[in-house]
């Protein structure tokens, strides 16, 4: 986000309570490696923008320099980054890009004033019209089970050879819980996974947003019923400590009835909140268990004006969740292309720095559409939910409106113009979709897919011939 600001001459401070670079990567993930890929050798070359579909962990620059910085990092050995490779990838993008921050510099209270925000922090007093809040997902929370409060959480796990020749319940079933499990395998002698609802798997769902196929051999153990490990659909009713251990009563959901889990730990593995500070004073409407902050298309507050958001928090702006898929703003490589949009649109929105529109001619819309659903890696790593646009400019002739949130093309009025972006079905099909707005109405057009998900097809190409008519001529 400050990057991006910086690139368009938008004057600001970028505070950081760390005292360095990706200070979180200096503690999690507990076991070392991410979830998320960069690979090293892909289809497209390292520093190029299509290349970025196939690098989920490197912030994005606008020079080659600036660009796939996690994957000069690694040692070949995994496609997933370990923690330390991610924390070095992002500390040489604050190095190359000259981006600078106030580290160790805490934000300790908010107030309104009648041009924007009073910042209040341990090193004094900032005044904005803007406030951007990217402090991420990072508050411990858990659930209201009686005696959960006395269990400890993911943040606080021990080394795994502490958990030897022990009987664990994770409480969660999400990637956290299914981390743990996968790092304390080889030491527990038995790990009970135990959450109301069934497990979504990546692979079953569709989407990054489940849990992902890195940490499933627990699951696998489970499924063959060979290795100590059961993974269970039950509501908690309450932990208690036992002797030297605990007591976990649980009522079965999948499968009703009341089961007593008696274990050595127990670990509770139930995500976090958004440590938000003093702004639910000030208004700020949260859902989620308070623990998001609701939000507009363009990730500002729906209570709050000049409040935004960037980061993991963005996750909060829905989008159109077309087949119940969500975005994929819960990670880097989703939220990075969400802090370049926004920044591009407070630029010309609060700061009147217009950005470029460069002219599109008729005859070159569709294949320059089709080359976008196929490689673009915003569309790709966002799907249905950030698209391309273009649209007739009053003056006449097409414009490149570059990179927007689709739910707002699709929401908001404005001049007829086409908007593309990729999505998947709920059946896993992944195909583009076109958007087109004529006179204020908008209609979805659905195109062919392809098996190699090159969507340059003589079919599509005549479908966008026949759609794009009012546009192209």
């Amino acid at each position: 986000m400050s990057y991006s600001l910086s690139r368009r001459g938008v004057r600001h401070a970028f505070l950081s309570a760390d005292e360095q670079p990706a200070g979180m990567f200096q503690r999690f993930p507990f076991f070392q490696r991410l979830i998320s890929w960069s690979k090293l050798h892909a289809p497209h070359d390292r520093g190029t923008r299509p290349y970025e579909r196939y690098d989920w962990n490197s912030l994005i620059g606008e020079e080659p320099s600036h660009r796939s910085l996690v994957p000069r990092r690694m040692d070949g050995s995994s496609t997933f980054p370990s923690r330390s490779e991610m924390e070095q990838g992002l500390a040489d993008f604050a190095r190359r890009t000259k981006t600078l921050a106030r580290y160790d510099c805490r934000w300790e209270g908010t107030r309104r004033e009648e041009d924007g925000y009073a910042i209040e922090t341990s090193d004094g007093e900032y005044r904005a019209q803007v406030f951007v809040c990217a402090v991420g997902m990072t508050e411990a929370w858990k659930p209201q089970v009686p005696g959960i409060e006395a269990v400890p959480h993911y943040v606080d796990v021990k080394e795994a050879r502490r958990y030897r020749n022990k009987d664990v319940v994770i409480i969660g079933k999400r990637n956290s819980g299914f981390e743990l499990a996968d790092g304390l395998l080889p030491w527990a002698r038995t790990i009970t996974l135990v959450s109301p609802r069934p497990t979504r798997l990546s692979l079953l769902a569709y989407s990054p947003a489940a849990a992902r196929a890195r940490y499933m051999q627990p699951y696998e153990e489970h499924v063959l019923g060979s290795g100590g490990v059961f993974v269970m659909d039950a509501a908690i009713r309450r932990v208690a400590r036992s002797g030297n251990g605990w007591k976990v009563t649980v009522d079965g959901t999948t499968v009703p009835g009341e089961i007593v889990l008696r274990a050595d730990e127990v670990i509770a593995a139930t995500g976090f909140g958004t440590p938000l500070g003093d702004l639910p004073d000030l208004g700020l409407k949260t859902f989620f268990g308070n623990r998001l902050p609701s939000q507009t298309p363009w990730w500002e507050s729906t209570t709050l004006p000049d409040l935004c958001f960037a980061g993991s928090i963005t996750q909060g702006s829905i989008g159109l969740k077309k087949y119940g898929q969500v975005s994929s703003s819960a990670s880097v490589h989703g939220f990075r292309y969400n802090a370049v949009v926004l920044a591009r649109h407070l630029a010309e929105t609060r700061f009147g720095v217009p950005p470029r529109r460069p002219k599109i001619r008729p005859d070159r819309l569709i294949p320059y559409l089709l080359r976008e659903a196929t490689e673009a890696p915003e569309l790709w790593n966002q799907r249905s939910y950030l698209c391309r646009a273009v649209t007739r400019d009053p003056r006449g002739g097409l414009v490149d409106e570059g990179i927007l949130p689709l739910a707002y093309f699709v929401d908001e009025t404005g001049p007829d113009g086409a908007a593309i972006t990729v999505e998947t079905t709920d059946v896993g099909v992944m195909q583009p979709a076109l958007y087109v707005r004529t006179g204020g109405r908008v209609e979805e057009h659905i195109l062919e897919t392809h098996t190699l998900l090159d969507f340059r097809t003589m079919e599509n190409r005549a479908m966008l011939r026949s759609v794009l008519k009012s546009l192209i001529g």
